[in-house]
């Protein structure tokens, strides 16, 4: 990874229609870049309202082909323009029928390095993703780009350390999560904050575990549910964490933010050797991982 690397996340709403999110989003890319970044993370599909809060096939209209749609366009563009790398999440139309969450990474010259179809697809109350969303085929991967190898993964991908650690021991540099998360305006205060620590709290622990940093960028604002349902409050509370899990960075849960941070390779080193998990770890012990359950 380039040492000493300006990360930057941009914490939006999505809720403003297509062609307004999009030029936020390529607004944002633009400030990042007067601001040095070297790497722009935008939240997941920024691009669009969330819509999987039910289950309407006309939806689907919302997807676009990779590479060739104009969302990939427009920001291929931006990356080139701005010499940076952008990490954006699309909705995917592979082929009729057939649709990811996935997302694309862009790289300063405007060619795109890689892609990552979302791995865990949830399927609960207000997160309809397996309706829309076939499980992704491109396996936890890193992608390589100029800045380095970035382990991008999305949202409930964040929940799962094999995922982490997979994609750190491929060699991936960097974790990065673009998210939409956010409440159930239903539940009370209490079960806001354990849930919103809950999250803060898995993805620091990827981090101390694998030694490398983490990104992850949410959107932010209430979105009603088209089915007069209780919609979702995005809690925003994108952070940026250390190798140690330590928070460099973080924003609120009702701010537009950029959030940067001073990324250093040279500290993951450092880190990974005075904590060598890697290579205390057991693996002729964890045959059991593989499988669903031990019964």
């Amino acid at each position: 990874m380039k040492n000493n690397l300006i990360a930057c996340a941009v914490q939006q709403g999505c809720n403003s229609g297509r062609e307004t999110n999009l030029a936020y989003s390529l607004q944002q890319i633009e400030q990042a870049a007067g601001r040095n970044a070297d790497l722009v993370v935008l939240p997941e599909l920024h691009l669009d309202h969330y819509f999987c809060q039910n289950e309407d096939t006309d939806w689907f209209d919302l997807a676009q082909p990779i590479p060739a749609g104009p969302a990939c366009v427009s920001l291929s563009a931006a990356a080139k323009a701005h010499q940076v790398v952008v990490v954006s999440t699309i909705f995917e139309k592979r082929a009729p029928g057939l649709y990811h969450n996935t997302a694309v990474v862009f790289d300063k010259d405007g060619s795109i390095a890689g892609t990552f179809r979302k791995m865990h697809i949830p399927d609960d109350p207000g997160f309809y993703e397996k309706f829309y969303f076939t499980p992704g085929d491109l396996g936890f991967k890193p992608i390589n780009t100029s800045i380095g190898k970035l382990g991008v993964l999305i949202c409930w991908d964040q929940w799962y350390p094999e995922a982490a650690r997979l994609m750190a021991l491929a060699g991936a540099e960097l974790l990065i999560y673009p998210t939409a998360i956010g409440w159930n305006p239903d539940d009370d205060a209490g079960e806001k904050q354990r849930q919103l620590d809950a999250w803060i709290t898995i993805q620091r622990s990827h981090a101390v575990a694998n030694g490398i940093p983490l990104i992850s960028c949410n959107r932010i604002g209430f979105e009603a549910a088209p089915d007069q349902g209780s919609g979702i409050d995005f809690w925003g509370n994108s952070f940026i964490a250390g190798p140690q899990g330590e928070i460099i960075a973080s924003a609120d849960h009702v701010q537009d933010t950029l959030l940067f941070a001073e990324l250093s390779a040279e500290r993951s080193e450092q880190v990974r050797r005075i904590w060598p998990f890697l290579r205390d770890r057991r693996i002729d012990e964890y045959a059991g991982l593989v499988k669903r359950y031990l019964d």
